[in-house]
């Protein structure tokens, strides 16, 4: 009986994740969803400063509970490293100016999920972006969006671009 309570456990567990990792996704949904790595600031930051990546908030302040801060608490890993991809490709100056912090559209692939950070626009990021990355029409907003061959979105949103990372760029 205790081997039986066992499988049943096993079961249970791999159920959801099997229900996570399997199915096939169609030409126009989001990528398949798989387990993802959650990182704290300090992690985020020590990673990006090995990358020669800013980070500004207008509030000067890493809060994630406050919209004029700008924090990494919760991020995704691949987000992190998505970001040091971006930067390593364009050798652009990159600097972050959203995060995980409050404020943000909702959604499953939003920034307080981890999914997303905003970058300050500057001419060598937007001239890489627009030349490197397909264009793929506005998103419901307006906002003009670009995808990378990885399957990331970029979208212009005027005094920034919003990234919406599903993976880590090719890292």
């Amino acid at each position: 009986m205790k081997f039986r309570s066992a499988l049943t456990a096993l079961a249970l567990v791999a159920a959801p994740a099997a229900a996570v990792l399997g199915g096939a996704a169609s030409a126009t949904a989001a990528p398949e969803a798989v387990a993802v790595t959650k990182i704290s600031h300090a992690t985020a930051t020590s990673m990006f400063s090995q990358s020669g990546i800013t980070w500004s908030s207008s509030g000067g302040c890493s809060d994630r509970n406050n919209p004029t801060c700008t924090s990494f608490t919760q991020l995704n890993l691949a987000t992190a490293q998505g970001a040091q991809t971006l930067k390593s490709a364009t050798g652009c100056a990159l600097n972050i100016t959203g995060g995980t912090e409050t404020g943000h559209a909702s959604g499953t692939y939003s920034h307080w999920n981890g999914y997303k950070l905003d970058y300050a626009k500057s001419t060598c990021v937007t001239n890489y972006i627009k030349n490197t990355f397909t264009y793929i029409g506005p998103r419901g907003d307006g906002a003009l969006q670009y995808k990378s061959g990885s399957g990331n979105v970029y979208a212009d949103e005027g005094n920034h671009w919003d990234v919406l990372y599903y993976n880590c760029g090719g890292c």
